[in-house]
């Protein structure tokens, strides 16, 4: 089955208070958890040159287990971001 990670966005209202308990213990019990964070500051580099800054926007991620997109989408169902009107952006992760 192939891995998602939900990247999520800082755009959701009392994105500082959002309660991820609940939703982080259904993913476990559904056994599609495969870990996550937030994530604080960093820089990007290049081996040479001027390098871009680094998306601001996005607070965190989770990495899930799912058999495709909309399964995956199912699963931001009780997410604190989504649920609180933020964005949740969707990638597969390639196998290689």
């Amino acid at each position: 089955m192939p891995d998602f990670i939900f990247l999520h966005h800082d755009d959701a209202s009392g994105d500082g208070g959002l309660d991820w308990d609940p939703y982080l213990t259904r993913l476990r019990e559904a056994g599609v958890f495969q870990g996550g964070s937030e994530i604080g500051d960093g820089e990007c580099v290049k081996k040479s040159g001027a390098a871009p800054e680094p998306t601001a926007h996005i607070s965190g991620f989770i990495r899930v287990t799912a058999k495709d997109f909309a399964a995956a989408r199912s699963l931001l169902s009780g997410n604190p971001v989504f649920e609180a009107g933020g964005t949740v952006e969707i990638r597969e992760l390639p196998r290689g």
